[in-house]
């Protein structure tokens, strides 16, 4: 298992990279946004030296915001050219894999439009993403696609799209946290992994460990029942970075326990989870 945290998009990238080794992480969730790491400000070859240099391994991640499911079709299509300029840069920093966030419902369309218009995004830049040696995966977002039947829409007609899961949305705006339920149909899909805590509702938190209500040794304990040994980023985002800290000791413990307490499963897949 590794652990990681994300960059900070208002700072510089190399700057976050320096702290994240001192704090002795895994790698880096490198999300490229607005405002100081977008794919235009940035520059991949200093930061694929950089993570060369420290020994810090990546994860690609791109912006929630994007509107992948846009009905107005010059916006989708803008929205597609930063994913490509996105799988460029990763490409060079030496991401495997890259995330997405599905799109949600535009105003007075229903939801088989958005489902189609997510399927036709992602169909445009599969391709882009099989050149540069990147692998695509979904992250499910709170209120739309938090759960099997939905994920279903994306993950069947795709079947070379992996799952990334986020156990802190998958505890909001829902009776009971989905997580298991996306595990037990879709586990073998997994290839990343995003916890954090909250009080359930629709507030995205994203508190310490320990400090909301999300089950974190329930959920380490699913993950290693199913054989996951990959990246897992603490999104705790705290101005003070002792919390991050704090966390990472929590899950390193949780799982050093569940270790012990979950044999380890051999499920096929998930040594493509490890960058």
């Amino acid at each position: 298992m590794l652990v990681g945290t994300m960059n900070h998009p208002a700072r510089p990238i190399v700057d976050e990279i320096k702290w994240m080794v001192q704090m002795g992480l895994d790698f880096i969730d490198l999300t490229l946004e607005p405002p100081a790491a977008s794919t235009w400000k940035i520059n991949p070859k200093e930061i694929r030296h950089a993570l060369d240099d420290h020994g810090l391994k990546v994860v690609g991640h791109t912006a929630y915001y994007l509107p992948l499911t846009s009905p107005f079709e010059s916006i989708r299509r803008a929205a597609i050219d930063e994913l490509k300029h996105c799988l460029e840069a990763f490409g060079i920093i030496g991401a495997k894999w890259m995330n997405l966030h599905p799109g949600r419902k535009p105003p007075l369309h229903d939801w088989r439009f958005t489902v189609e218009q997510n399927l036709r995004t992602l169909r445009d830049i599969v391709p882009t993403a099989q050149d540069h040696g990147i692998g695509l995966m979904i992250e499910n977002i709170p209120g739309e696609f938090n759960n099997v039947r939905d994920l279903s829409e994306l993950l069947d007609p795709l079947p070379e799209l992996g799952l990334h899961l986020d156990i802190g949305h998958s505890n909001l705006m829902v009776e009971r946290n989905t997580a298991d339920d996306i595990l037990a149909a879709y586990g073998t899909r997994l290839r990343h992994v995003h916890l954090h805590d909250n009080k359930g509702g629709s507030a995205d938190l994203h508190l310490p460990l320990g400090t909301g209500l999300v089950d974190t040794a329930h959920y380490v304990r699913s993950l290693r029942s199913i054989g996951y040994d990959g990246t897992i980023t603490l999104e705790v985002f705290t101005p003070d970075r002792h919390y991050l800290q704090y966390s990472r000791d929590v899950l390193r413990r949780l799982w050093d326990e569940a270790e012990k307490q979950v044999p380890n499963a051999t499920a096929p897949g998930f040594a493509a989870a490890r960058n």
